[in-house]
């Protein structure tokens, strides 16, 4: 089975403001008090200028909304995250935006490389987002994050 996740990340209502004058987001709850919204085809086209991906390494951040996610992060940090799995084999891609810049990442951890002592891209970004895990399990179980294998899962 897979698993496949291109998103935004941030605090309920940060993000539920930020997404307003986004027809096409849509956002779904997850833990601890965090909004998330899927970059699906018709966001990306939305907020897509015709270039096609940016230069941090993700594969669906439309170029030019690395802007508009340093401006959304005025207001608290924000998260763009990616992860592709197969089989349990996959990637994983993050970054956090804070007060206009970017204070994580770009992170990368590819195929076949081990997580880092500090964890998984997504739970590191999501850690900078305040998500504290229990013993026993990371951030990215700890907000639910499993629970869906796919993006467009979270809205439907």
């Amino acid at each position: 089975m897979g698993y496949d996740l291109r998103a935004v990340i941030a605090e309920g209502e940060a993000l539920r403001g930020a997404a307003q004058g986004l027809p096409a987001a849509q956002l779904a709850l997850i833990g601890q008090g965090l909004l998330l919204m899927p970059m699906t085809d018709a966001l990306f086209s939305s907020v897509a200028d015709g270039s096609g991906v940016g230069a941090l390494g993700f594969w669906r951040l439309p170029v030019g909304f690395e802007k508009t996610l340093a401006a959304w992060s005025s207001s608290g940090p924000v998260a763009y995250v990616e992860a592709e799995y197969f089989g349990g084999v996959g990637e994983q891609r993050a970054a956090v935006w804070d007060g206009g810049t970017i204070v994580l990442g770009p992170l990368h951890v590819e195929e076949g490389q081990p997580f880092p002592p500090a964890g998984s891209p997504i739970s590191q970004a999501l850690r900078r987002l305040g998500v504290v895990a229990s013993a026993g399990q990371d951030e990215f179980s700890a907000v639910g994050l499993d629970r869906h294998r796919h993006g467009e899962a979270w809205i439907d």
